[in-house]
């Protein structure tokens, strides 16, 4: 340190700071503002990219919720249908067991009527059959009747007993 100050030159020192000064004056205008200017590009490039992604993060979300919205409306439309489709089937369901019940109804009225038919039909013959019973024995009883009164007796009871209906 001591040299240096030994041979310290005041020309010199002066000529340095003028070239230092110098360099620094055609480093500003020539380099800096290039360098400033591509550091500042860079710096905007950035920003720009960082918001740009920002914005993709945000058009993203907002798709991610227009998506679980669509997502919601999608699953109560299907419960909705499902609802509906239950109701349906469960109106089917009753309109048949109605139908079906009234068909039931209607076919046990039928058969009631045929079994009232054939019940009245079957009185009707019995009646018939037991009127030509009465009038043969009362045909029978008659003729016997004028004959003997005993033999009358035995007649009627015998046809009673041979008596059959049809």
């Amino acid at each position: 340190m001591e040299k240096l100050l030994g041979e310290f030159s005041i020309g010199l020192f002066f000529w340095q700071t003028v070239l230092f000064l110098a360099l620094l004056f055609l480093l500003r205008k020539y380099a800096w503002k290039p360098i400033l200017n591509a550091v500042n590009e860079r710096e905007e490039g950035i920003k720009e990219a960082l918001e740009s992604a920002e914005n993709a993060k945000q058009q993203m979300e907002n798709l991610q919720a227009d998506n679980q919205k669509l997502l919601k409306e999608a699953r109560l439309e299907r419960e909705a249908m499902l609802k509906e489709a239950r109701e349906i089937k469960n109106k089917m369901v009753e309109d048949a067991k109605d139908e079906a019940k009234a068909e039931a109804n209607k076919l046990i009225a039928q058969a009631q009527a045929a079994i009232d038919t054939e019940k009245k039909a079957a009185i009707a013959d019995l009646k018939s059959q037991v009127a030509d019973l009465s009038i043969e024995i009362a045909e029978k009883v008659v003729r016997e009747e004028l004959s003997n009164k005993d033999k009358q007796v035995k007649l009627v009871e015998s046809m009673l007993g041979e008596a059959t209906l049809k």
